[in-house]
Protein backbone atom coordinates (compact mmCIF):
# COMPACT_ATOMS: atom_id res chain seq x y z
CA UNK A 1 0.00 0.00 0.00
CA UNK A 2 1.13 3.55 -0.75
CA UNK A 3 0.61 5.40 2.54
CA UNK A 4 1.65 8.94 3.56
CA UNK A 5 1.96 9.76 7.26
CA UNK A 6 2.45 13.05 9.07
CA UNK A 7 2.72 13.61 12.85
CA UNK A 8 1.06 10.41 14.13
CA UNK A 9 -0.46 11.81 17.31
CA UNK A 10 -4.14 12.18 18.09
CA UNK A 11 -7.01 10.16 19.53
CA UNK A 12 -10.70 9.49 19.59
CA UNK A 13 -11.59 12.85 21.17
CA UNK A 14 -11.49 14.66 17.85
CA UNK A 15 -13.59 11.94 16.21
CA UNK A 16 -16.31 12.49 18.81
CA UNK A 17 -15.99 16.25 18.52
CA UNK A 18 -16.50 16.17 14.78
CA UNK A 19 -19.66 14.10 15.14
CA UNK A 20 -21.27 16.17 17.88
CA UNK A 21 -23.91 18.85 17.44
CA UNK A 22 -22.76 22.45 17.18
CA UNK A 23 -23.27 24.39 20.40
CA UNK A 24 -23.73 28.06 21.07
CA UNK A 25 -21.95 31.10 19.67
CA UNK A 26 -21.23 34.38 21.46
CA UNK A 27 -21.24 37.91 20.11
CA UNK A 28 -19.02 39.38 22.82
CA UNK A 29 -16.15 41.36 21.31
CA UNK A 30 -14.74 43.30 24.29
CA UNK A 31 -11.47 42.15 25.89
CA UNK A 32 -11.46 40.51 29.30
CA UNK A 33 -11.22 43.09 32.08
CA UNK A 34 -8.77 40.73 33.80
CA UNK A 35 -6.91 38.34 31.49
CA UNK A 36 -4.49 37.03 34.12
CA UNK A 37 -6.10 33.59 34.61
CA UNK A 38 -7.60 32.17 31.43
CA UNK A 39 -9.10 28.77 30.71
CA UNK A 40 -8.72 27.87 27.03
CA UNK A 41 -11.16 25.36 25.56
CA UNK A 42 -10.47 24.11 22.04
CA UNK A 43 -7.16 22.98 20.59
CA UNK A 44 -6.88 25.75 18.00
CA UNK A 45 -7.74 28.40 20.60
CA UNK A 46 -4.96 27.18 22.88
CA UNK A 47 -2.53 27.03 19.94
CA UNK A 48 -3.42 30.62 19.11
CA UNK A 49 -2.78 31.80 22.68
CA UNK A 50 0.68 30.20 22.52
CA UNK A 51 1.34 31.61 19.04
CA UNK A 52 0.59 35.08 20.45
CA UNK A 53 3.13 34.48 23.21
CA UNK A 54 0.45 34.85 25.89
CA UNK A 55 0.61 31.33 27.33
CA UNK A 56 1.55 32.58 30.81
CA UNK A 57 -2.05 33.72 31.19
CA UNK A 58 -3.36 30.14 30.91
CA UNK A 59 -4.35 28.32 34.08
CA UNK A 60 -6.10 25.35 32.42
CA UNK A 61 -7.02 23.85 29.07
CA UNK A 62 -9.33 21.18 27.67
CA UNK A 63 -8.28 17.67 26.64
CA UNK A 64 -8.11 18.53 22.92
CA UNK A 65 -5.44 21.16 23.62
CA UNK A 66 -2.33 19.02 23.10
CA UNK A 67 -0.15 21.39 21.05
CA UNK A 68 2.41 22.62 21.82
CA UNK A 69 3.50 19.79 24.11
CA UNK A 70 3.98 22.17 27.02
CA UNK A 71 0.23 22.87 26.97
CA UNK A 72 -0.39 19.37 28.31
CA UNK A 73 1.30 20.38 31.57
CA UNK A 74 -1.64 22.67 32.31
CA UNK A 75 -4.58 21.31 34.34
CA UNK A 76 -7.12 19.53 32.12
CA UNK A 77 -10.75 20.61 32.65
CA UNK A 78 -12.14 17.84 30.42
CA UNK A 79 -13.27 17.17 26.91
CA UNK A 80 -14.61 20.23 25.09
CA UNK A 81 -17.86 18.47 24.11
CA UNK A 82 -18.52 17.15 27.61
CA UNK A 83 -17.57 20.01 29.88
CA UNK A 84 -18.43 20.23 33.55
CA UNK A 85 -19.03 23.81 34.71
CA UNK A 86 -17.66 22.87 38.12
CA UNK A 87 -14.44 21.60 36.55
CA UNK A 88 -13.94 24.75 34.49
CA UNK A 89 -14.65 27.07 37.40
CA UNK A 90 -12.56 25.07 39.89
CA UNK A 91 -9.32 26.72 38.70
CA UNK A 92 -10.67 30.18 39.58
CA UNK A 93 -10.37 31.72 36.10
CA UNK A 94 -10.79 35.40 35.39
CA UNK A 95 -11.90 34.57 31.84
CA UNK A 96 -12.91 31.62 29.64
CA UNK A 97 -12.00 31.33 25.95
CA UNK A 98 -14.37 28.82 24.40
CA UNK A 99 -14.24 27.41 20.86
CA UNK A 100 -17.60 27.46 19.13
CA UNK A 101 -19.13 23.99 19.21
CA UNK A 102 -18.11 23.24 22.79
CA UNK A 103 -20.75 21.73 25.02
CA UNK A 104 -22.99 20.34 26.20
CA UNK A 105 -25.42 23.20 25.78
CA UNK A 106 -26.54 23.04 29.40
CA UNK A 107 -22.97 23.37 30.65
CA UNK A 108 -22.33 26.39 28.44
CA UNK A 109 -25.50 28.05 29.71
CA UNK A 110 -24.30 27.58 33.30
CA UNK A 111 -20.88 29.02 32.44
CA UNK A 112 -22.48 32.02 30.74
CA UNK A 113 -24.50 32.73 33.87
CA UNK A 114 -21.45 32.47 36.12
CA UNK A 115 -19.58 35.56 37.27
CA UNK A 116 -16.58 34.69 35.06
CA UNK A 117 -16.57 36.43 31.63
CA UNK A 118 -16.79 34.00 28.71
CA UNK A 119 -15.86 34.71 25.09
CA UNK A 120 -16.77 32.25 22.35
CA UNK A 121 -14.35 32.01 19.44
CA UNK A 122 -16.13 31.29 16.13
CA UNK A 123 -15.14 28.29 14.05
CA UNK A 124 -15.28 28.31 10.25
CA UNK A 125 -13.21 26.05 8.05
CA UNK A 126 -11.58 28.52 5.69
CA UNK A 127 -8.74 31.00 5.32
CA UNK A 128 -10.73 33.96 6.62
CA UNK A 129 -11.98 32.00 9.62
CA UNK A 130 -8.44 31.30 10.83
CA UNK A 131 -7.57 35.01 10.70
CA UNK A 132 -10.78 35.91 12.53
CA UNK A 133 -9.97 33.35 15.22
CA UNK A 134 -6.59 35.01 15.77
CA UNK A 135 -8.19 38.46 15.89
CA UNK A 136 -10.79 37.48 18.47
CA UNK A 137 -8.36 35.64 20.73
CA UNK A 138 -5.94 38.56 20.56
CA UNK A 139 -8.67 41.07 21.32
CA UNK A 140 -9.96 39.00 24.23
CA UNK A 141 -6.48 39.08 25.77
CA UNK A 142 -5.99 42.78 25.07
CA UNK A 143 -3.30 42.04 22.50
CA UNK A 144 -4.66 43.56 19.29
CA UNK A 145 -1.22 44.50 17.96
CA UNK A 146 0.19 41.02 18.50
CA UNK A 147 -2.90 39.54 16.85
CA UNK A 148 -2.54 41.81 13.83
CA UNK A 149 1.10 40.80 13.44
CA UNK A 150 0.36 37.09 13.77
CA UNK A 151 -2.64 37.37 11.45
CA UNK A 152 -0.53 39.02 8.74
CA UNK A 153 2.09 36.27 9.04
CA UNK A 154 -0.48 33.46 8.93
CA UNK A 155 -2.27 35.16 6.03
CA UNK A 156 0.95 35.14 3.99
CA UNK A 157 1.63 31.51 4.87
CA UNK A 158 -1.90 30.40 3.99
CA UNK A 159 -1.82 32.25 0.66
CA UNK A 160 1.50 30.66 -0.26
CA UNK A 161 0.28 27.19 0.71
CA UNK A 162 -2.93 27.55 -1.29
CA UNK A 163 -1.00 28.72 -4.34
CA UNK A 164 1.01 25.50 -4.39
CA UNK A 165 -1.75 23.72 -6.28
CA UNK A 166 -2.73 26.60 -8.55
CA UNK A 167 -1.10 24.94 -11.56
CA UNK A 168 -2.46 21.44 -11.00
CA UNK A 169 -4.28 20.35 -14.14
CA UNK A 170 -6.52 17.65 -12.65
CA UNK A 171 -7.66 17.84 -9.04
CA UNK A 172 -7.65 14.70 -6.93
CA UNK A 173 -10.91 13.38 -5.57
CA UNK A 174 -10.51 12.76 -1.84
CA UNK A 175 -12.64 10.58 0.43
CA UNK A 176 -12.17 11.53 4.09
CA UNK A 177 -13.01 8.59 6.34
CA UNK A 178 -13.64 9.50 9.95
CA UNK A 179 -14.18 5.91 11.03
CA UNK A 180 -14.76 2.42 9.67
CA UNK A 181 -16.91 0.14 11.78
CA UNK A 182 -18.32 -3.15 10.61
CA UNK A 183 -17.34 -2.27 7.07
CA UNK A 184 -19.45 0.91 7.18
CA UNK A 185 -17.72 4.15 6.23
CA UNK A 186 -18.36 7.38 8.14
CA UNK A 187 -17.36 10.08 5.65
CA UNK A 188 -17.02 13.86 5.64
CA UNK A 189 -19.52 15.93 3.71
CA UNK A 190 -19.73 19.69 3.27
CA UNK A 191 -19.44 22.13 6.17
CA UNK A 192 -16.72 20.09 7.85
CA UNK A 193 -13.09 20.72 8.71
CA UNK A 194 -12.17 17.82 6.43
CA UNK A 195 -14.02 19.38 3.49
CA UNK A 196 -12.33 22.71 4.19
CA UNK A 197 -8.78 21.37 4.31
CA UNK A 198 -9.29 19.24 1.19
CA UNK A 199 -10.38 22.29 -0.79
CA UNK A 200 -7.57 24.48 0.56
CA UNK A 201 -5.04 21.83 -0.49
CA UNK A 202 -6.38 21.81 -4.04
CA UNK A 203 -8.46 18.66 -3.81
CA UNK A 204 -12.13 17.87 -4.32
CA UNK A 205 -14.28 16.22 -1.67
CA UNK A 206 -15.33 13.04 -3.44
CA UNK A 207 -18.71 12.95 -1.69
CA UNK A 208 -21.37 15.63 -1.63
CA UNK A 209 -25.09 15.91 -1.14
CA UNK A 210 -24.91 16.01 2.66
CA UNK A 211 -23.27 18.05 5.39
CA UNK A 212 -21.38 16.90 8.44
CA UNK A 213 -19.97 13.43 9.05
CA UNK A 214 -22.40 10.65 8.11
CA UNK A 215 -22.45 6.99 7.10
CA UNK A 216 -22.17 6.60 3.35
CA UNK A 217 -23.65 3.77 1.31
CA UNK A 218 -21.44 1.45 -0.71
CA UNK A 219 -23.06 2.62 -3.93
CA UNK A 220 -22.23 6.24 -3.12
CA UNK A 221 -18.57 5.35 -2.51
CA UNK A 222 -18.36 3.61 -5.88
CA UNK A 223 -19.99 6.56 -7.64
CA UNK A 224 -17.69 9.02 -5.83
CA UNK A 225 -14.61 7.34 -7.35
CA UNK A 226 -12.06 8.80 -4.91
CA UNK A 227 -8.45 8.90 -6.03
CA UNK A 228 -7.24 9.03 -2.43
CA UNK A 229 -8.50 8.07 1.03
CA UNK A 230 -7.64 10.60 3.75
CA UNK A 231 -7.73 9.76 7.46
CA UNK A 232 -6.58 11.16 10.78
CA UNK A 233 -3.48 9.39 12.02
CA UNK A 234 -4.14 8.19 15.55
CA UNK A 235 -0.85 6.36 16.05
CA UNK A 236 0.03 2.71 15.68
CA UNK A 237 -2.06 1.59 18.65
CA UNK A 238 -5.32 2.97 17.25
CA UNK A 239 -4.89 3.04 13.50
CA UNK A 240 -6.82 0.95 11.01
CA UNK A 241 -4.42 -1.19 9.01
CA UNK A 242 -4.13 -0.29 5.33
CA UNK A 243 -5.34 -3.74 4.28
CA UNK A 244 -8.42 -3.49 6.51
CA UNK A 245 -9.18 0.02 5.27
CA UNK A 246 -9.12 -1.09 1.65
CA UNK A 247 -10.92 -4.39 2.30
CA UNK A 248 -14.56 -3.24 1.92
CA UNK A 249 -15.59 -4.09 -1.68
CA UNK A 250 -16.93 -0.58 -2.32
CA UNK A 251 -13.57 1.01 -1.51
CA UNK A 252 -11.63 -1.70 -3.30
CA UNK A 253 -13.43 -0.84 -6.55
CA UNK A 254 -12.39 2.82 -6.49
CA UNK A 255 -9.19 4.29 -7.95
CA UNK A 256 -8.00 4.84 -4.36
CA UNK A 257 -8.58 1.20 -3.50
CA UNK A 258 -7.02 -0.12 -6.67
CA UNK A 259 -3.94 2.05 -6.20
CA UNK A 260 -3.71 1.69 -2.41
CA UNK A 261 -3.68 5.48 -2.02
CA UNK A 262 -3.99 6.38 1.66
CA UNK A 263 -2.92 9.60 3.39
CA UNK A 264 -2.81 9.78 7.18
CA UNK A 265 -2.13 13.06 8.98
CA UNK A 266 -2.41 13.97 12.66
CA UNK A 267 -5.96 15.09 13.34
CA UNK A 268 -5.27 18.19 15.41
CA UNK A 269 -2.80 19.41 12.80
CA UNK A 270 -4.97 18.56 9.81
CA UNK A 271 -8.35 19.72 11.08
CA UNK A 272 -7.52 22.29 13.76
CA UNK A 273 -7.78 25.42 11.59
CA UNK A 274 -5.35 27.39 13.70
CA UNK A 275 -1.92 28.99 13.25
CA UNK A 276 -0.39 25.74 11.88
CA UNK A 277 -2.94 25.19 9.12
CA UNK A 278 -0.72 26.54 6.34
CA UNK A 279 1.68 23.70 7.12
CA UNK A 280 -1.16 21.19 7.00
CA UNK A 281 -2.27 22.54 3.60
CA UNK A 282 1.29 22.23 2.32
CA UNK A 283 1.70 18.67 3.60
CA UNK A 284 -1.64 17.50 2.25
CA UNK A 285 -0.98 19.13 -1.12
CA UNK A 286 2.41 17.44 -1.27
CA UNK A 287 0.88 14.08 -0.39
CA UNK A 288 -1.80 14.53 -3.06
CA UNK A 289 0.28 15.84 -5.93
CA UNK A 290 3.96 15.27 -5.15
CA UNK A 291 6.15 16.16 -8.12
CA UNK A 292 3.32 18.09 -9.80
CA UNK A 293 3.87 20.90 -7.32
CA UNK A 294 6.31 23.69 -7.92
CA UNK A 295 7.55 25.21 -4.65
Amino acid sequence: MNSFRVLPRFGAALLLALCADTALSDERQAPFEDASRIVSIGGSVTETVFALGEQDRLVARDSTSTYPDIATKLPDVGYMRALSPEGVLSVNPTGILLLEGSGPREAIEVLKKASVPLITVPETYDHAGILEKIRIVGKALGQDDKAAELSAKVDRELTAAEQLTAGVAEKKRVLFILSLQGGKVLAAGTGTAANGIIELAGGINAVDGFSGYKPIADEAIIVARPDVVLMMDRGEDHRIADADLMAPPAIAQTPAGQGGKIIRIDGNYLLGFGPRTAGAIHDLALALYGDELKD
